[in-house]
């Protein structure tokens, strides 16, 4: 009977920690965007290079192994 008083008590503090730590969370924003990793699956990979390409206007020689700029004007 000793070790289910002892499991309680271990459960219900895990439980209070996990609580804790989802408030602390939630409080910065980790759960502000919930629908856009869902949907970028969906998005061509053609559609991420353009978006990617605007934001890095300040350096376009930086190449990625993974994130390769393409010259279309050639």
């Amino acid at each position: 009977m000793d070790i289910l008083y002892l499991m309680i008590l271990c459960s219900v503090s895990l439980a209070a920690v996990f609580l804790v730590v989802f408030i602390i969370y939630a409080r910065k924003g980790q759960f502000e965007d919930d629908e856009s990793p869902a949907v970028r699956i969906l998005f061509d990979s053609g559609e991420i290079k353009e978006k990617d390409k605007s934001d890095n206007k300040e350096n376009p020689q930086e190449k990625g192994e993974n994130n390769k700029i393409e010259d279309k004007s050639e």
